[in-house]
C-alpha cells in the first residue's frame, strides 16, 4: 500500500509539471539560437566580396540534433553536436569585403575675377609637398585607410578559426537511480555510473576546406585594400590638384590686379593731360577692383582646397595653415605610350581585376567545402569507465568499459542545395569579372582619350589663342596710353585676353586632372 502511495505521488507531480510546462520558468536547452527575419551577421568596412556567395564554414546539416541515447550501458553525448564545431559555425561574414572609398569630387574653380598671365611659372617653395611625398603621407597616415587594413589581421584571425580541429565531448551520468532504493521484494537496477569520452572524426576533411576558404577569402581582402588604396590615391590627386589650380588661379588673379592699376595710373596721367575723363578714370578703378576682390576669392579657395587636402592627409590643423605644395599645373612629362597595350596593363595589374580573379578560385573553394559539409562527422565513443552498484542485492560491484561509434547514415544528401549554390556562385563571379573587365578597357579608353583631347587643347591654346590674345593686349595699351584708341576698345582687347586665358587656365587643370585620372583608370603611375 505505501508503495502504490508513493508510485501515485510520481505520477501526479508528474502530470501537474506537464499540464503546467507552458508556465514554467527553467533554463532552455543550450543551442544555436535562430537568426531574427532580417537580421544578417556583422558585417564590416569591406561589403560583398567577390566570389563570397556560398555562405562559408556552415555547420554541415544535421549537426545541431541532439544525439540521445536511452539505454543501459555505453551511452552517447546527449549534447548538440554542433559544440564540437569552433567558431559557431562559420568564421566572418560572407559579406565581407574593402568598400571602396567614396569619390571625391574636384573643387569648383572660381570664375570670379579678371585673368592674366604671370610674368613667371611658380612651382612652389623647394621643400614644399610633392606629390609623391603626399602619396606616401596618405598611405601611411589616412584614418580610412588605417580603419580598412584592421580587415587584414581580421581575416587572419578568421584563417585561425576555420583551422580549428572540434573538440572531445567528456560525458557522466548515472543511470537506474532507484526512488529509495533497490531490494529483493523490489527489484531493479543496478544503478549505473559512466564516464565516457566522444571523439569526433572528420572525415570528409571539412577543417581543410574551411581553412583553404578562409586563406583564399584573405588574399581577396588584401586585393580589395590594394584597390581602396587606389581609389583613395585618385582622391588624393584630386585634392591637390584643386590646390594647385587655386594657387594659380591666385597668381593669375594677382596679376590681373597689377596690370589694371598700372592702367589706372596711365589713365589718372593721361587725364591730367586732358586725354582722358573722370568716368573713363573711374571704370578702370571698377576693373581693378573687380580683379582685386576675384583674387581675394581665389585666396579662400586656395585655403578651402589646402584643409580638404589636410584631412585626407591626417594632418592637425595647425600643420595644415602652413601647407605648401611643391608641383605644376603645366604637362612637362613625355607623352606615355598610348594605345590597347595600356587597356591590357589595367587588365594585369588593376587590384580591383585582381580581387575578382581571386574570388574566382574562392568560389571554387567554397564548392569543395560545400560538397565535404555532405556528410556529418563520425563520433568515437570512448567509455573507459562503467561502475555498476550491486550492494543492494549482497553481491560485488562490477567494473567495466565500452567502446562504440556513430555514424551518421549518408541516406540522403542534406548539403545538394549548397553545393548547387555554389557552382551557381562560381558562374556568377564569372560573369561578374567579365563586367568588371570591359568596364575598365572602357575606363582607361575614356581617360586616353580625354588626355589626348586637353593636351591637343593646351598647346594648341599656347601657340594660336595666348600669343594672339597677349599680342592684342599689348598692341591695344600701346595705343591707349598714346592716346589713339578710347578706353572701350582697350577694355573690349582686355576682356578677350581674359577670357583666353580663363580658357587657359581651365585646359590646364583639365589636362592636369586627366594625367593623375589616367593613372587610376591604368591602376599604375604612368605619368608623373
Amino acid at each position: 500500500m505505501r508503495i502504490r502511495t508513493r508510485a501515485l505521488r510520481v505520477t501526479l507531480v508528474a502530470f501537474a509539471v506537464h499540464a503546467s510546462a507552458r508556465y514554467a520558468a527553467a533554463q532552455a536547452p543550450t543551442l544555436p539560437p535562430e537568426p531574427l527575419p532580417g537580421v544578417g551577421l556583422p558585417g564590416s568596412a569591406l561589403g560583398p566580396s567577390p566570389g563570397a556567395g556560398a555562405s562559408p564554414f556552415q555547420v554541415e546539416p544535421g549537426a545541431d540534433a541532439p544525439l540521445l541515447g536511452g539505454r543501459p550501458g555505453p551511452s552517447v553525448p546527449r549534447v548538440p553536436g554542433s559544440i564540437t564545431e569552433p567558431g559557431g559555425g562559420r568564421a566572418g561574414s560572407p559579406e565581407a569585403r574593402i568598400r571602396t572609398p567614396a569619390v571625391l569630387a574636384p573643387a569648383p574653380i572660381p570664375l570670379y575675377g579678371t585673368l592674366a598671365l604671370p610674368e613667371r611659372d611658380d612651382e612652389g617653395p623647394p621643400g614644399g609637398l610633392t606629390l609623391d611625398q603626399a602619396i606616401e603621407w596618405l598611405v601611411r597616415e589616412n584614418l580610412e585607410l588605417r580603419s580598412k587594413a584592421f580587415e587584414i589581421p581580421q581575416a587572419q584571425a578568421d584563417i585561425l578559426t576555420a583551422s580549428l580541429r572540434a573538440n572531445p565531448i567528456l560525458y557522466a551520468d548515472s543511470q537506474l537511480i532507484p526512488y529509495g532504493q533497490f531490494s529483493k521484494d523490489r527489484p531493479g537496477g543496478p544503478t549505473q555510473f559512466d564516464i565516457n569520452i566522444t571523439l569526433p572524426l572528420d572525415v570528409t576533411r571539412k577543417r581543410r576546406a574551411r581553412t583553404e576558404v578562409a586563406c583564399r577569402a584573405k588574399k581577396v581582402l588584401e586585393a580589395q585594400y590594394m584597390d581602396a588604396v587606389r581609389v583613395q590615391i585618385d582622391n588624393l590627386c584630386t585634392a591637390y590638384v584643386d590646390v594647385l589650380a587655386t594657387r594659380e588661379t591666385v597668381r593669375f588673379s594677382q596679376a590681373s590686379a597689377e596690370g589694371l592699376t598700372r592702367i589706372a595710373e596711365v589713365t589718372r596721367t593721361l587725364k591730367e593731360r586732358g586725354s582722358r575723363t573722370e568716368p573713363e578714370v573711374q571704370r578702370v578703378l571698377i576693373q581693378r577692383n573687380s580683379a582685386q576682390i576675384g583674387q581675394a576669392d581665389a585666396e579662400e579657395g586656395l585655403r578651402r582646397a589646402t584643409r580638404t587636402l589636410a584631412a585626407l592627409l591626417n594632418m592637425p590643423p595647425e600643420s595644415s595653415r602652413g601647407l605648401e605644395l611643391r608641383g605644376s599645373i603645366r604637362d612637362t612629362a613625355p607623352p606615355p605610350p598610348l594605345g590597347p597595350e595600356l587597356a591590357g596593363l589595367a587588365l594585369a595589374v588593376r587590384p580591383d581585376v585582381a580581387a575578382y580573379r581571386l574570388g574566382m578560385s574562392r568560389a571554387e573553394a567554397d564548392v569543395k567545402l560545400a560538397r565535404a559539409n555532405r556528410y556529418s562527422d563520425v563520433y568515437l565513443l570512448v567509455q573507459p569507465y562503467t561502475f555498476q552498484n550491486n550492494a543492494p542485492f549482497d553481491t560485488r560491484s562490477a567494473h567495466s568499459w565500452a567502446i562504440g561509434a556513430t555514424v551518421p547514415l549518408p541516406v540522403y544528401n542534406r548539403n545538394q542545395g549548397n553545393i548547387e549554390r555554389a557552382r551557381l556562385n562560381v558562374m556568377q563571379t564569372q560573369t561578374e569579372l567579365a563586367t568588371l573587365q570591359r568596364q575598365v578597357v572602357t575606363e582607361v579608353e575614356q581617360a586616353e582619350q580625354e588626355f589626348q583631347v586637353t593636351r591637343a587643347a593646351v598647346a594648341r591654346i599656347e601657340s594660336e589663342l595666348l600669343t594672339g590674345a597677349t599680342k592684342l593686349l599689348s598692341d591695344s595699351e600701346q595705343l591707349y596710353r598714346a592716346g589713339e584708341i578710347d578706353l572701350l576698345d582697350f577694355l573690349n582687347a582686355q576682356r578677350d585676353y581674359n577670357d583666353v586665358v580663363r580658357q587657359y587656365r581651365d585646359t590646364l587643370v583639365r589636362h592636369r586632372r586627366s594625367m593623375l585620372r589616367l593613372n587610376t583608370a591604368v591602376g599604375q603611375r604612368i605619368l608623373p
